[in-house]
């Protein structure tokens, strides 16, 4: 059977299930063998990439104007009339193949992934899923609405983050205090939201005869290669080889301030007082100086950011209404990504941008793969593609290499990141035992008021060495500015261990960038193909949450500090 399928984004966009339907019907009514197995499975992977794509589209819209209605009842359309049908459609067509018992050359990790999200399916909960991408919706809205008042101009908090780097300690409490004071006003609608989604969360488990939603939660995110106790043992490891470390970096900051303690507001300001790295003033500038560190790091990496460049595949500056963060979505039906930034001038906007940017070349890279089932990237190695990225540039940040900086300040750009890494592992910890304790304790977690002790114990466990005195609301509401936690449960972890990869293939790229950036290359376009300990041993790295590993990573970052700053 011949399928017709949209030739232009336009028509992409203008389908509706009545255009969809007939596709499934076919798929359904035709018998799966050996001899056309292949094909169906393409059909049917094609089938899949139109509503991704359809949805990826949407939901960069409505990130993109998050105050905009008629972006945003498109969306809620496609939730309310299309997903559902689709999501049902899918589960059917899974079960068909399934049934056959057949597998497709290079699809038997895939088919298992398959395997997992039919067992887990219930038709009770496609409303519920619906309603959870409404409710995420609401939590980038109350965000992206979040604006204050600074030198007689309105920006966004994000914007504001610029002054966090001002030597000035009087204008940077001001900045911060006030920022702070904005999101506290949220925190009542945010509280709500919360235990709308938690309660939402709860039933989804019972109806697929979990016992709890953190079982429901890993098997939803094909976790076959790790468990919860893995996690906390990690968590355990951090806090014995990398919170003391991070701890040195605070003190050290605070000495170099000259301060009697190193308050939330002194944390980003450079703390030898020299002015804050600029390191473009406006996107055109950012793209065009990553594309040429792109071009160095790989030719064939710097090829794919061209075409980021030339089709409009970005969405860079910070707005108001704009929602917040970063992320790269792929646009699966053309093979190509997305990436959406909020860039305000500083240098983690360039790390950003580079994070994003190493999420992009993964799609590009699994493009050849002709299902989009293989290119079911697990997350705990889509982030090695990102935060390997951020280091394997670091080489060309120096402006005789195109990139940002003079050599003194490339280096210091370099410093801030690898004390970044880190400082960046305590604050993980807290984030996914934060969810631990959520879901093992769903009771007390549905009260906002126990989930503020809880983080707070955990940021007293995890982050000493800064002064919180006084700001005691402002610390335990941190779990409400963490997006993750509202609107991708278990969603963290994922940074840490993939820190730990990227570091890995960064020590590598210290001794031979060329092989090492072969190794990276290969291991991205393997996609979903293969396991998570293979996919890191395809990098060069090994997949571990082993203190002993942890250790070596933060003796190399504390190594190439010392060596930067000598």
């Amino acid at each position: 059977m011949i399928y017709i399928y949209p030739k232009t984004t336009g028509e992409l966009l203008s389908w509706d299930w009545e255009k969809l339907e007939p596709i499934v019907s076919g798929l359904l009514a035709t018998s799966i063998d050996s001899g056309n197995i292949s094909e169906w499975v393409q059909n049917w992977s094609d089938f899949c990439r139109v509503v991704d794509e359809k949805y990826s589209r949407l939901y960069v819209d409505k990130t993109a104007y998050t105050a905009d209605h008629d972006i945003e009842e498109r969306f809620l359309f496609f939730l309310d009339h299309i997903y559902p049908k689709y999501l049902a459609a899918d589960q059917k067509l899974k079960e068909k193949l399934l049934a056959s018992g057949l597998v497709p050359e290079n699809f038997e990790l895939p088919l298992k992934k398959l395997k997992a999200e039919a067992d887990l399916f219930r038709s009770e909960n496609i409303a519920l899923q619906t309603e959870e991408e409404k409710l995420n919706q609401e939590y980038d809205r109350i965000i992206s609405a979040q604006t204050v008042v600074w030198e007689g101009a309105e920006i966004t908090t994000t914007e504001l983050r610029k002054v966090y780097l001002d030597i000035k300690r009087e204008e940077r409490e001001q900045a911060w205090r006030q920022a702070a004071s904005r999101q506290l006003s949220d925190r009542q609608m945010i509280n709500d939201l919360w235990q709308k989604q938690l309660n939402l969360r709860l039933k989804m488990a019972a109806n697929a005869d979990r016992p709890d939603y953190r079982t429901f939660r890993w098997q939803q995110l094909k976790r076959f290669d790790y468990t919860p106790e893995d996690c906390k043992r990690f968590g355990e490891a951090i806090e014995k080889k990398v919170v003391p470390a991070a701890l040195k970096i605070y003190q050290r900051r605070q000495k170099r301030m000259g301060v009697d303690s190193l308050r939330p507001w002194d944390l980003l300001v450079d703390p030898l007082k020299r002015a804050p790295l600029r390191p473009f003033g406006n996107v055109e500038e950012l793209t065009q100086k990553c594309r040429q560190i792109f071009h160095q790091v790989d030719p064939q990496l710097g090829a794919y950011f061209d075409t980021l460049q030339k089709e409009g595949l970005m969405d860079l500056e910070n707005r108001k209404n704009k929602a917040p963060g970063a992320y790269c979505t792929p646009f699966a039906f053309v093979r190509k990504p997305f990436v959406f930034c909020n860039v305000v001038g500083l240098h983690d906007d360039v790390q950003t941008l580079l994070h994003e940017s190493g999420h992009a070349f993964h799609d590009f890279e699994c493009s050849q793969l002709p299902y989009i089932q293989q290119a079911s990237i697990p997350m705990e190695f889509a982030e090695v593609a990102s935060m390997g990225m951020e280091l394997l540039a670091s080489a060309y940040l120096d402006s005789e290499s195109g990139g940002f900086y003079s050599t003194p300040d490339a280096g210091r750009a370099l410093v801030e990141h690898l004390e970044g890494l880190i400082t960046f592992w305590p604050y993980m910890a807290v984030v996914d035992a934060f969810q631990h304790w959520v879901y093992e304790n769903p009771q007390k977690a549905i009260d906002p008021a126990e989930c503020d002790a809880c983080w707070e114990r955990l940021w007293d466990r995890f982050m000493p060495g800064q002064d919180w005195t006084g700001l005691e609301e402002e610390k335990k509401t941190g779990w409400q500015r963490k997006l993750h936690i509202l609107t991708l449960p278990f969603y963290y972890i994922e940074y840490g261990v993939a820190q730990l990869g990227a570091v890995q293939v960064w020590r590598n790229a210290l001794e031979d960038q060329e092989k090492a950036v072969k190794e990276y290359r290969n291991a991205l376009s393997l996609g979903g193909t293969v396991s998570l300990p293979q996919l890191f041993e395809a990098a060069g790295a090994r997949f571990s949450f082993s203190e002993s590993l942890l250790a070596q990573a933060v003796n190399w970052i504390e190594e190439k500090i010392e060596q930067i700053e000598k």
